[in-house]
C-alpha cells in the first residue's frame, strides 16, 4: 500500500496507507485531513478537494483532465498550474511517497 502524504499550509504532515487504486479525496476525508472536504462526494462538481503536488511528483501525478481543468478554476484558494482535485486522483504503487499540498481557502 502507497503511504500518500497530505501537506497543510502550515507545513505539518499527515501520512496515510492508501490501497491501490483507491480515491484519494476519500481516503483523506476518512483520515480527517483537514482542507480536504469532498462536498460533493467525489461527482467533480465542487472543488473542495483541491491539492498541490508536490513538484516533484507533478509529472507522475500527471495533469487535470478538460472537466477537472474547469472545475479547478473554481478553487477558493490560489490554482497552481500542477493544481488538482483530489477525487480525481486514484493511489498507486508508484506513488508511493506522494506529497500534496492542501492549499488554504482565501
Amino acid at each position: 500500500m502507497p503511504i500518500i502524504t497530505w501537506r497543510d499550509a502550515n507545513g505539518s504532515k499527515t501520512s496515510i496507507e492508501v490501497d491501490p487504486g483507491a480515491n484519494l479525496m476519500r481516503a483523506a476525508v476518512a483520515a480527517g485531513i483537514d482542507g480536504i472536504y469532498g462536498d460533493c462526494g467525489g461527482a467533480l462538481a465542487c472543488a473542495t478537494c483541491h491539492v498541490v503536488p508536490d513538484a516533484a511528483w507533478a509529472e507522475r501525478v500527471g495533469p487535470a483532465g478538460v472537466m477537472e481543468d474547469e472545475m479547478l478554476d473554481m478553487v477558493e484558494g490560489q490554482r497552481m498550474p500542477t493544481s488538482r482535485l483530489s477525487c480525481q486522483l486514484q493511489a498507486r504503487d508508484d506513488l508511493e511517497g506522494l506529497i500534496l499540498d492542501v492549499p488554504v481557502a482565501s
